[in-house]
């Protein structure tokens, strides 16, 4: 499960859709992964506006990962002025594209339910009473 993804993911239960506290989820004794991919520019420029930036923060410095700038990166910081990709576009590519979830569960700071994540995909169904 790409970092990216995590962005995008609440919580499942219904209580806890309208919680501040449900999103995002929270990474718990996770293992990381690194699969290598070609730098697409042009996604991550246009993902850039779509990221929750506080969460992104939030999820790196739980993980141990590097921190992120305080601000979304600026579309004219992530090419150099040669055309060519900028440190700050390749690092947003390394931590969006090429980090993984392998395993580990995803925690919800609102009720406190944990999904699996096994083989990097998370299961999201929820047991009978909890629905």
């Amino acid at each position: 499960m790409k970092l990216l993804t995590l962005n995008f993911l609440t919580c499942a239960r219904k209580t806890c859709k309208s919680a501040p506290a449900a999103f995002p989820l929270h990474p718990k004794e996770a293992e990381l992964e690194q699969v290598e991919t070609d730098l697409n520019a042009l996604f991550i420029t246009n993902m850039l506006p779509r990221l929750d930036w506080e969460a992104m923060k939030i999820l790196t410095t739980e993980l141990g990962l590097p921190a992120l700038p305080t601000e979304t990166p600026a579309p004219e910081a992530l090419l150099a002025d040669d055309g060519a990709p900028s440190q700050v576009l390749r690092d947003l590519h390394v931590l969006l594209m090429e980090t993984s979830i392998a395993s580990g569960r995803l925690e919800c700071g609102s009720c406190g339910h944990g999904y699996a994540v096994k083989e990097g995909i998370a299961n999201f169904l929820l047991p009978s009473h909890m629905v």
